[in-house]
């Protein structure tokens, strides 16, 4: 593989792991470059680095060059990925801050290609509310994150904190490496979250949905070289950098933005949990406890998915389905009524699958009736595994 990755070391026990993870990069036929700060130096030699890597290893903003180049621009120019494992809270916060007063992070500021970080320090650190912040700034800005493992810490603590796995770190670094840009040129239109409708001024009525399926098929569809649109009830993340961000409250709301933007769709993803109904009179005022039981009539919300299934000309349209009782049945009718490409079902009663958890298990149905079941798994990973399947999908057509 004819590639280079700045490895970058930062000041921590976890240090002497990049020695590790030197090597496998290496191994796996990659040419490294190697930076440390001056804390990482007081933790693991250089030496160590320079024989695994064959070749200098940077260390001072400005140092006497072996040739003449602008060290941190040159290697930012030359590198096909930078990782920086471990990553303390420092490197993470100036990178999220815009500082660059050393090689390392001078360095990163310059580059080009993808920056993973492998955060790796004490628990109630890497909790810690304003690191937490940054990573979430980062991430939205497009930089990758191998998180953190849990158990025991070098200062005694136990709990997520412990870089990943040497071998771990390595193999999502070659997958970010070989991540295809097989969505260039097409415009996906995204929709995540919940929606919120209104019965007074202080109460709505709305479901679990946290939008982080929607939210990371998002990050992969722009990893992937497209275009995304996403459109977003209320929930609590940050929109990818990239995508061209709305966000609405009301199942009326989603269906005005998604008609608007829907002709320009090559493929359209509805993964939002739409409210069915709305109530049919919003109080002006807030309602007040009476001695009787308060009555709410409601009123069908327009069905988007479906008025989408009838508008679509170009457009591949897919759906998703969260079910509690018959998955493969009232997906596949789903699919069917709605005019669906593709249909991605779940069922919310399994443990960790459905809303508000990380993680999901789904079965994929296609309009030719091809069906595929997929474990429980990461969302940002199950969000690729469904970008694949659309690809497929797109090439039977």
């Amino acid at each position: 593989m004819d590639k280079t990755v700045v490895l970058g070391i930062t000041g921590g026990i976890a240090a002497y792991k990049g020695a590790e993870i030197c090597r496998l990069l290496v191994k796996s036929g990659l040419k490294v470059k190697v930076i440390m700060t001056r804390a990482a130096a007081a933790f693991v030699s250089s030496l160590t680095f320079e024989t695994l890597s064959g070749g200098p290893v940077g260390l001072e903003m400005f140092q006497r060059p072996a040739s003449w180049e602008i060290q941190h621009v040159s290697w930012a120019q030359e590198a096909s990925c930078f990782l920086i494992a471990p990553a303390t809270a420092n490197i993470i916060g100036k990178t999220s801050q815009g500082i660059a007063d050393d090689l390392l992070s001078t360095t990163i500021m310059a580059a080009a290609g993808p920056v993973i970080f492998a955060p790796a320090m004490n628990v109630e650190m890497y909790n810690n509310v304003v690191v937490q912040e940054n990573i979430a700034r980062l991430k939205s800005l497009g930089y990758h994150f191998i998180e953190p493992e849990s158990g025991f810490l070098a200062c005694g603590d136990q709990g997520r904190g412990r870089l990943a796995e040497p071998q771990k770190i390595v193999d999502y670094l070659l997958k970010v490496l070989q991540q295809k840009k097989d969505f260039e040129g097409k415009t996906f239109l995204i929709t995540a979250g919940p929606t919120r409708e209104p019965l007074d001024p202080v109460r709505y009525l709305s479901n679990y949905s946290s939008g982080r399926m929607g939210y990371a098929l998002a990050e992969a569809a722009l990893e992937r070289g497209g275009r995304v649109v996403l459109v977003s009830g209320p929930v609590g993340l940050k929109p990818p950098f990239r995508a061209d961000f709305t966000a609405v409250n009301t199942a009326l709301e989603m269906r005005d933005a998604v008609l608007k933007e829907f002709p320009e769709a090559d493929i359209v993803i509805k993964a939002a949990a739409v409210a069915d109904y709305r109530p049919e009179d919003i109080s002006l005022q807030k309602i007040k406890k009476s001695g009787g039981d308060l009555v709410v009539k409601f009123q069908k919300n327009p069905d988007i998915l479906g008025e989408l299934g009838k508008l679509k000309k170009q457009q591949l349209l897919v759906g998703f389905a969260a079910e509690s009782e018959s998955l493969a049945e009232n997906a596949s009718r789903k699919l069917k009524n709605k005019n669906l490409d593709m249909i991605v079902a779940n069922d919310i009663t399994a443990p960790g699958s459905g809303f508000e958890v990380e993680t999901n298990q789904v079965r994929v149905i296609t309009r030719g009736g091809e069906i595929k079941d997929f474990p429980l798994m990461a969302k940002r990973e199950l969000a690729d595994k469904i970008l694949d399947e659309i690809i497929t999908l797109k090439k039977s057509t």
